[in-house]
């Protein structure tokens, strides 16, 4: 079922009357919108709801007939715009030879010092002396 727009002639009278209408149009299942003009005593109900159950249950309350009834058509929704993200440009640094060299620009952010191991290579080693 789509959305409906139904104009209503009720006949209130009474400031209790046209609360009670005013309930009992709010309780229906699937409208969206009730407004009520005093002064001609025309009710305009905007939702997917069933109008002569509407009517018949209104009936009960206050003579009430059906002025008209329009099929609305939902807005159109507008997708927002995305904002652009700057393009990234990957550029492979060549003169980089060894993969596991330290390379500044990869810890750009904080400084650490490559880590490096050394090792001590004696020609001569000295003989074990046991006392």
């Amino acid at each position: 079922m789509t959305a409906q727009k139904s104009v209503l002639q009720l006949s209130v009278h009474e400031e209790s009357i046209r609360k009670k209408a005013w309930k009992t149009v709010s309780k229906c299942s699937g409208v969206t919108s009730v407004a009520m003009d005093d002064k001609t005593g025309k009710m305009t109900v905007v939702g997917e709801v069933d109008v002569p159950k509407l009517v018949k249950k209104l009936r009960k309350i206050c003579t009430a007939d059906i002025v008209s009834v329009e099929v609305v058509k939902p807005p159109e929704k507008k997708e927002p715009e995305k904002p652009k993200q700057p393009e990234v440009i990957v550029n492979p640094v060549a003169y980089w030879s060894n993969q596991y060299q330290y390379h500044p620009a990869t810890y750009a952010s904080s400084y650490c010092p490559p880590c490096g191991y050394s090792r001590v290579v004696v020609e001569e080693p000295r003989p074990c002396v046991i006392l």
